[in-house]
């Protein structure tokens, strides 16, 4: 019986499931079956190839085998994972179903006797199962990569068009010298991008070496076969690096690697969702409303900057399981212990999340704009902001105590136009300096910030 998301334990499979489906057939169980299917028909498909000496089964594989062994790598069957559910509820052993149904896939294309023994010929069962997760992984975060490009994008626009409005900065929550609005999208893009560049760049490994990973089996089998090249040749066919040096494990650090990546760009968004929530707060940026939707149920003149909030929540929970996937997934006691494959089964719910808040964020970023005739008031009353520029000049002038100065005449009090030219006309300066000071305006007092708002150019992110 199908599950409606109504009754799902987990809001991926249930509030959020339209969200997250783009990994579903990434990192589902259906997935991992799929992908295990895969690499126990690659594995026969290498053997044949390969014809290692001594294992003359390799070489007899029938042109009806290698088409039925082929689809089975290229796309197994729609209904290849519910079959190894019912073959699992005999064995009680997930990989060894996967191992009996493509043996029952061969037999009935006429493979031999011998031929069928092929199948997971020197292997064990996290041989399969590494390279089953560093395929998923690889698969989604190429996914990923593209459900997040219209973020991305959006930042990358906001960047650009509020490159030289000018906003009040708030510095420990208090007002400080000016930014642009443009310059703090163009901080948080550049952010990120440094951050996906990071994920992007962890190398993905895989291990094909045996139960206690020596080969023990495949030497005492067929001691004269290049087991080692054998082996990386065929990890390598599957897009993935070798890892020639682990226990019956991979030992999961690239995993560990990736996770942590990702928990530190999901540390960016929900820093820049809380800066945009609180810009909303000061009405510096205003949401669009959408036709029909409800902002609070008692309150009808509200629009919550729930997609926003959203994505922090959701961010928050992918980060916590992918944090501890960083630091449970690299121990295992002694040669392998099985508490690593609950936890592994978890990876589609923390990624399902990271997915969903980028969505929300996406939305989120669709739905602003800025109100510059607020974002205006406050900065033509913040003419204290000024006194960092007047005691920069006062200390290039060479100016004694210049910091002081301004401190005692603005230090807790609140300044305005007249009273900021009345203290700047009695500076110790030259009278072609106290007219360019006198000149300076809050809006203006920018720096290069409009300059550094462009400067924000697109990186490709490909895994």
């Amino acid at each position: 019986m199908a599950l409606d998301s109504l009754d799902a334990l987990s809001p991926i499979d249930g509030r959020y499931a339209s969200g997250s489906a783009p990994l579903r057939g990434h990192l589902s169980e259906a997935a991992l079956i799929r992908e295990r299917i895969r690499i126990e028909a690659g594995w026969l498909l290498a053997l044949h190839r390969e014809r290692p000496f001594g294992l003359a089964a390799a070489a007899t594989l029938s042109a009806a085998v290698l088409e039925a062994v082929r689809e089975l790598v290229e796309n197994p069957p729609a209904n290849a994972a519910s079959e190894v559910k019912k073959i699992e509820q005999r064995t009680n052993h997930d990989v060894k179903a996967v191992e009996y149904y493509v043996r029952d896939r061969l037999t009935a294309a006429g493979a031999s006797a011998a031929e069928l023994e092929l199948v997971h010929f020197g292997c064990t069962s996290e041989d399969i199962n590494n390279l089953a997760y560093a395929r998923m992984l690889q698969s989604a975060r190429s996914t990923l990569l593209n459900e997040f490009s219209p973020a991305l994008e959006a930042l990358r626009t906001l960047a650009s068009r509020y490159a030289a409005l000018p906003i009040l900065s708030r510095t420990h929550g208090q007002i400080a010298s000016p930014t642009t609005l443009g310059k703090e999208f163009a901080n948080v893009t550049a952010r990120l991008d440094r951050a996906l560049d990071r994920w992007t760049s962890v190398r993905i490994l895989g291990k094909w070496n045996g139960a206690v990973g020596n080969f023990n089996a495949h030497i005492a089998a067929l001691p004269d076969a290049d087991w080692i090249g054998i082996s990386d040749r065929f990890v390598q066919s599957l897009g993935l690096e070798v890892n020639a040096l682990t226990t019956q494990i991979e030992p999961h650090d690239w995993i560990a690697e990736y996770c942590d990546a990702l928990a530190a760009a999901n540390v960016i968004v929900i820093d820049l969702s809380r800066d945009i929530w609180g810009y909303i707060s000061l009405g510096y940026l205003k949401q669009s409303t959408v036709a029909g939707e409800v902002g609070s149920s008692t309150m009808p003149h509200k629009i919550n900057p729930i997609d926003f909030e959203n994505a922090e929540g959701n961010l928050g929970i992918a980060s916590a399981l992918l944090r501890h996937f960083s630091e449970k997934l690299p121990i295992s006691r002694w040669q392998r212990d099985l508490t690593d494959s609950t936890v592994l089964r978890n990876l589609g719910v923390a990624l399902g999340h990271v997915l969903v808040a980028w969505k929300a964020l996406q939305r989120g970023l669709s739905k602003i704009d800025a109100d510059p005739v607020r974002i205006a008031a406050d900065l033509k009353q913040a003419w204290e902001v000024l006194g960092e520029a007047v005691q920069t000049a006062l200390r290039a002038a060479g100016v004694p105590n210049g910091y002081e100065l301004l401190k005692d005449f603005m230090h807790g009090r609140k300044i305005d136009g007249k009273s900021y030219a009345e203290f700047v006309a009695g500076l110790p300066l030259p009278a072609a300096e106290k007219a360019r000071l006198a000149a300076l305006r809050p809006e203006a007092y920018i720096g290069l910030a409009a300059t550094l708002s462009t400067g924000v150019a697109k990186i490709p992110h490909s895994a």
